[in-house]
């Protein structure tokens, strides 16, 4: 079918224009370019039911409007809207008919639309996004049609959706198989003959070609297979995401009939306990990270740009696998996954038969799950980075043998649609056992007691914290490797964990290697695990072939699940549900883009930074008490900027793989320590904060093997602006990031100031999101006027239609204005 994207010119409001509002007044409209996010633009508030789940954004009920010309000729022709993403609910009307509805709001769906249309005039579609049954995600979901949607148009013999499957039965260096698998659809009750042809390039070169003929019956659908023998074929993995286009075209003599175009990659997938996963011949360890959908300051508005520079990032920062948390992942991230050499573990749900919130999607998954299987595999098929489909997330049923069953029959289905790649299911341990954790925090107690009584120590907690640090303990540490190793946890989960490819364990890093005494041939993966805990998680992967690598919570930080990582000086505890949080402040990247202290410490524990990083304890806290879950590293940052605290005390880290590092200030050396993976990779220092510079040195075998320096900035700061993309596609799409620093006349960066910017933008473009990494926050991503936070802001800039300049200006007080110019073309 012939593809466009029709994601402009729609109209928008909020509430949905039913006939008795029509009567009413109705909402008022205003234009739209989708994929558009309601929920971002909604006003934060205490009051809503959603609370930090969303980061305090609520639901809504909104409508969406497009006129399209449909003409005479589309009689003899199949018409269908392909919506990626609509979330909640979508009810979708054609001329004011309800044509479809689709109940889970993170999978694409097709409405075909040839019985309601008006042929040779103008048709009307109008969308119904329902969000507004509060509470129903867990983390900020957005609102609305968030991705892109598509028209598909196919002649009398055309492909159908998803008509092309790939896949590469045969791959050596020396000469590869590509299969193309296509689906023929003839509308007519006419026999007609035809020729599929199938045209194989690289980088614009066509590279093989394949014609045979097929006689479509009357009303018939049928399938053909073509193989073709590429030699010496570039093949793609994390490190050489090499892509291969590849066109089929359907001919009726010298008519062309339909066009379909897929990417795809040519790579061999192995897997078993021994050498755990290979691609292409080559173990690879999967330096992981779960991420949720959403696009930081544009909501979870999901443009290629915006998910392609995330992923861009996520690989710069040393990850090589992403976890789609907890929905299937959108097209968009899987085409920048294939572009940029990212594995994917691609998620079905979040939820089974039991509501994790009380409108969640639990209701509809028993009655949704087989289709909704079905469509996340042709999205996924072609996709070379996909190698693991994931059940679901934390599933309470998985402990029980009903949940065993609902498990095995959705990894058999993904098995009988997919036999190419792998299955699993992120457990949760605490949920799994469910009523029968009490019988083991009661065993570990006991055992912690007899320990405690036979070392002569003394345990006095008050009642408040003796909750919290009782979780904590089934969290971390030696009671929470004997929390996960425990016969009722074995007992409990080892029916459903039999069912798929890959045990997944989440934050159950103390089972890796039981698993492997329990189940000799089969492989488990951390599919979950705490950011803090890397250089112990890293060294099980290391160590074990059967253990195939990790997933963090998480690389990239995300809107919703408001708090759970923000270092609280005021006695407030994490997960306390505390306006105006918004952002969960446990990424190692926050939200535009800028990479925390953790990022460089995973990227040396990965063994991909030879180079030292010092990492500064917010100077202005010291000795502050503060919040802390398992969840979190420390308060650090890189900077040597701390006004008004000379002379006062500071820590410092300095993060290493070599043997040993050096901490000089100004000049004077504070010492050798040992460092590298003997010593976590962290060599620690308590100094005395003076301005100037600090240079961290690192040694093995006496030499020096980097440095790493931080220079106090002077007070006078300027503002730098950095545009990532100075000319755009006038496609009403396309996106800059804008990233505004405060530094000193030398560009050393001041951290430490702040300062309140503001942003204009004139011409060819909009302003689709401004603001900074903060939090808590009051303002929205709406605003022109965003406060600095660790000296940042970012706007981002999308382009609209017309050919012409973007002219994009910053100002502040005490500073030169900044203006950028971006050309749209």
């Amino acid at each position: 079918m012939i593809r466009e994207k029709i994601n402009n010119d729609w109209q928008f409001a909020k509430g949905s224009t039913s006939m008795m509002s029509s009567f009413m007044g109705g909402p008022s409209f205003e234009p739209v370019n989708l994929p558009h996010d309601a929920m971002v633009h909604e006003e934060r508030t205490p009051d809503t039911a959603n609370g930090t789940q969303t980061g305090y954004w609520p639901g809504g009920l909104y409508t969406y409007l497009k006129k399209i010309q449909v003409p005479e000729e589309w009689q003899e022709k199949t018409a269908i809207l392909e919506f990626e993403g609509v979330y909640a609910t979508a009810m979708v009307y054609v001329n004011g008919e309800l044509a479809a509805t689709h109940l889970y709001g993170y999978s694409n769906f097709y409405v075909v639309l040839d019985k309601y249309l008006n042929y040779g005039q103008e048709n009307e579609i109008r969308v119904i996004a329902d969000n507004a049954a509060e509470k129903n995600s867990r983390w900020y979901s957005g609102s609305g049609i968030y991705r892109n949607v598509n028209l598909l148009v196919g002649a009398r013999i055309h492909i159908p959706a998803d008509g092309v499957m790939i896949t590469t039965p045969s791959v050596s260096e020396e000469s590869s198989v590509v299969e193309i698998c296509t689906t023929i659809k003839n509308l007519t009750r006419k026999k007609e003959k035809v020729t599929v042809e199938v045209v194989l390039s690289r980088e614009g070169n066509i590279v093989a070609t394949d014609r045979i003929g097929v006689t479509m019956f009357c009303e018939a659908e049928e399938k053909v297979y073509q193989k073709i023998c590429l030699k010496q074929a570039k093949l793609w993995s994390p490190d050489t995401p090499e892509l291969y286009d590849c066109t089929v075209n359907i001919y009726s003599g010298e008519e062309l009939l339909d066009v379909a175009q897929e990417h795809f990659g040519i790579r061999r997938l192995e897997l078993d306990a021994e050498h755990g996963l290979r691609i292409n011949g080559k173990q690879v360890k999967l330096r992981g990270t779960c991420i949720h959908h959403d696009n930081g300051i544009i909501g979870a508005t999901t443009l290629e740009k915006a998910e392609e520079r995330r992923c861009r990032q996520m690989k710069e920062a040393g990850f090589n696998s992403i976890r789609s948390a907890h929905h299937p992942m959108s097209k968009a991230m899987l085409d920048a996954c294939d572009k940029v050499g990212m594995l994917v573990m691609d998620e079905l749900s979040d939820m089974w038969t039991n509501h994790k919130n009380p409108n969640d999607f639990a209701l509809h998954f028993l009655d949704c799950v087989d289709t909704e299987v079905e469509q996340m595999v042709k999205k996924d098929y072609n996709h070379p980075s996909v190698i693991l489909y994931s059940a679901g997330n934390e599933i309470p049923d998985m402990g029980t043998a009903r949940g065993a069953q609902i498990n095995r029959s959705i990894c058999n289905q993904f098995h009988l649609l997919d036999s190419s790649r792998y299955t699993t299911n992120a457990v949760n341990g605490m949920l799994a056992l469910g009523p029968k954790i009490g019988l083991v925090i009661q065993d570990l107690m006991s055992a912690q007691q007899m320990k405690a009584a036979g070392s002569g120590e003394e345990r006095h907690e008050e009642e408040g914290a003796s909750a919290l640090n009782g979780m904590m303990a089934l969290m971390v540490g030696e009671m929470a490797d004997a929390f996960a190793c425990h016969p009722l946890m074995t007992e409990c989960i080892e029916e459903a964990c039999e069912a798929m490819d890959i045990t997944g364990l989440n934050y159950l890093t103390g089972r890796h290697v039981l698993e492997k005494e329990l189940h000799p041939n089969k492989t488990v993966l951390g599919t979950e695990t705490f950011p803090a805990d890397i250089v112990r998680l890293w060294d099980v992967v290391k160590n074990h072939d059967h253990v195939l690598g990790d997933f963090t919570w998480t690389g990239y930080d995300y809107l919703g699940e408001a708090g759970c990582g923000i270092f609280y000086y005021d006695g407030t505890q994490n997960f306390a549900g505390v306006y105006p949080d918004r952002v969960a402040y446990i990424g190692d990247i926050d939200i535009i883009g800028y990479r925390r202290p953790i990022s460089y410490l995973r990227e040396i524990v990965y063994g991909l930074r030879k180079e030292p990083y010092i990492a500064v304890e917010r100077v202005d806290k010291y000795g502050l008490e503060h919040s802390i879950t398992a969840w979190m590293l420390k308060d650090n940052i890189a900077s040597w900027t701390w006004p008004g605290y000379e002379g006062k005390p500071a820590n410092v880290d300095v993060y290493s793989e070599a043997e040993e590092v050096e901490l000089l200030l100004n000049g004077k050396s504070l010492g050798r320590k040992p460092a590298g993976e003997a010593h976590g990779f962290t060599a620690s220092y308590e100094m005395t904060y003076e301005p100037g510079e600090l240079l961290a040195i690192s040694y093995r075998d006496g030499k020096e093997t980097g440095r790493h320096v931080l220079r106090t900035a002077d007070s006078e700061v300027q503002m730098q602006v950095t545009c990532e993309e100075t000319s755009l596609k006038a496609d009403g799409a396309d996106l800059s990031f804008i990233t505004v620093k405060l530094t000193d006349a030398n560009g050393t960066e001041n951290l430490n100031a702040k300062k309140k910017i503001t942003v204009s933008v004139e011409g060819a473009g909009t302003l689709q999101g401004f603001g900074s990494a903060d939090p808590r926050a009051i303002g929205s991503y709406d605003d022109t006027t965003w406060e600095t936070y660790d000296g940042y802001v970012m706007a981002v800039v999308r382009a609209e239609t017309e050919v012409g300049q973007i002219k994009v200006k910053f100002a502040t007080e005490g500073c030169e204005t900044r203006e950028v110019v971006i050309e749209v073309r």
